[in-house]
């Protein structure tokens, strides 16, 4: 029989991540060590109500980052100051779980914030109090999958980590132990 494929980062979750918050929080029982549940992937395209164009390039960029089709947001309610119209096409939303998750994860980590320029490490202010984690990108490019002669627009994405931690300080040690390169505070 063959053997079932597991995503690099789950592997190392489970076999150094886990006894490392064990040890750093005194849990009694492994299924009290939080764990990523989601990655949320978010574009919003306020250049689609201009150019429709706009909303297909971002879904064929996400799905070529992500690996998975996102799903086009409609505007909720429309605002004239914008030009803005109620269900208009106006961004774009991946949510990631399971292997997908944990490969994203991974080439986040490992490919794509080395590749951010002026990188001095990222914000421990953006937690929500939850254990939940948000960072915003300000280029899609910095990701290896993305052709850079084919872009049209450079294009940022926030990036919402879900973590099953019941404070900040969980999540924040969760994170640095899989290895997200926190600023120094």
């Amino acid at each position: 029989m063959a053997e079932k494929y597991e995503p690099r980062m789950k592997k190392k979750y489970r076999e150094e991540v886990i006894p490392a918050l064990m040890k750093e929080f005194s849990y009694k029982n492994i299924m009290q060590v939080p764990k990523p549940q989601k990655v949320i992937l978010n574009m919003g395209l306020g250049e689609a109500i201009a150019n429709p164009k706009a909303i297909e390039e971002a879904t064929e960029q996400m799905t070529q980052i992500a690996g998975q089709r996102p799903v086009v947001t409609m505007a909720k309610k429309s605002i004239s100051a914008f030009k803005l119209r109620a269900k208009a096409r106006v961004g774009a939303k991946v949510t990631l779980r399971g292997a997908r998750m944990w490969e994203f994860i991974d080439r986040l980590i490992t490919l794509a914030i080395p590749r951010i320029r002026d990188f001095s490490g990222i914000s421990t202010k953006s937690f929500d109090g939850r254990g939940n984690f948000t960072m915003g990108l300000k280029e899609q490019i910095i990701f290896p999958e993305i052709n850079y002669d084919k872009i049209d627009k450079i294009r940022g994405m926030n990036v919402s980590i879900c973590t099953s931690a019941k404070t900040d300080e969980e999540a924040k040690m969760l994170l640095q132990f899989i290895g997200m390169p926190f600023r120094r505070s």
